[in-house]
């Protein structure tokens, strides 16, 4: 794979099952902030949708493919995103992308 030393940006879109928002909505502190602390992690965002509040956006980054493996493989992504909050999503799509720089 091509740019695999380069920054990596995660876009993801998050459809939280009805009556669930609040739930993803607590546990996003800890994943957030764990993430965060990871040395590979560049920043950490998330967004909610305006006009339907069961979506929510990820914008995050880290400095290159091996560290988002890393970040996959950790103990908080694990236990909070994997085990706890994606069983409470309707449908989940995630894009790995590289910067353009012209």
């Amino acid at each position: 794979m091509e740019n695999q030393t380069k920054p990596v940006f995660i876009f993801a879109k998050w459809q939280v099952k009805n009556g669930e928002l609040q739930t993803v909505l607590d546990l996003l502190p800890s994943l957030i902030e764990k993430s965060k602390n990871e040395e590979s992690n560049l920043f950490y965002k998330i967004y909610q949708d305006n006009s339907e509040p069961n979506t929510l956006i990820l914008n995050e980054s880290y400095k290159d493919m091996a560290s988002v493996e890393s970040h996959k493989n950790s103990d908080h992504y694990q236990n909070i995103a994997v085990k706890q909050i994606i069983p409470l999503l309707e449908n989940r799509e995630v894009i790995l992308a590289s910067e353009l720089n012209f």
